[in-house]
């Protein structure tokens, strides 16, 4: 039976994509390397490393990770502030699922600087979350399970027993491999891109009822 719930973040609680693709671009511009949001989809979803590398290496930019990634995150401090809120039935859902007794994880591919970040923004109470999984806590990523996999050790629980809500198509592989029951957002990709969940709604605020009682 459903033990916990791990949430991923980016299109799940929060919708911070176009403000990390504006920090990117407003670092990508300081050295002179013109971008478009269109550069940066491919790499949605993979972790900074691979969102700004990916971008970097279509352009021919040398990047350096450690400089050009601290950059990138001051400027996203500056942006989302104020202006990144959670997404719809967030803070209903998360009640529901502490209603259940559930244990509750975010796993995130984004760095831990990223996650603190939109954690603060969302303004929740503190202890919300009994577990927290950033991208840096493993080394292999989506669509790879080893972060969901984590998060359950972290909270004490076999993955088999978790459900997972994600948005994304590797989100989705990731919670399958991991042994783990998913509810797809639609906030990202289509049902049909994520049809390997086992439960789909538009956001978690008409997430199905059956997501959390089995």
């Amino acid at each position: 039976m459903i033990r916990g719930v791990i949430f991923d973040m980016d299109g799940v609680l929060v919708d911070s994509e176009r403000f990390i693709c504006e920090a990117a671009m407003r670092m990508f511009a300081e050295h002179g390397v013109t971008t478009h949001p269109d550069d940066f989809l491919p790499f949605v979803g993979t972790g900074e490393n691979r969102y700004l590398g990916g971008v970097a290496e279509r352009h021919g930019f040398a990047i350096d990770l450690g400089r050009d990634k601290a950059r990138t995150y001051a400027l996203y401090d500056e942006i989302v502030r104020g202006r990144l809120g959670p997404l719809p039935g967030v803070h209903a859902f998360l009640g529901s699922c502490r209603a259940r007794g559930l244990r509750l994880a975010v796993a995130t591919s984004a760095d831990e600087v990223k996650m603190r970040i939109n954690l603060r923004e969302l303004r929740l109470p503190d202890g919300t979350f009994d577990a927290l999984v950033n991208g840096l806590d493993v080394e292999r990523k989506k669509p790879a399970p080893d972060i969901f996999l984590l998060a359950a050790r972290r909270l004490e629980l076999a993955a088999a027993d978790c459900l997972v809500v994600e948005d994304a198509v590797n989100g989705v592989a990731a919670a399958r491999a991991a042994g783990a029951r998913c509810l797809a957002l639609t906030t990202s990709f289509s049902r049909e891109q994520l049809a390997g969940a086992d439960f789909f709604a538009s956001t978690l605020a008409d997430a199905p009822t059956a997501a959390l009682e089995w």
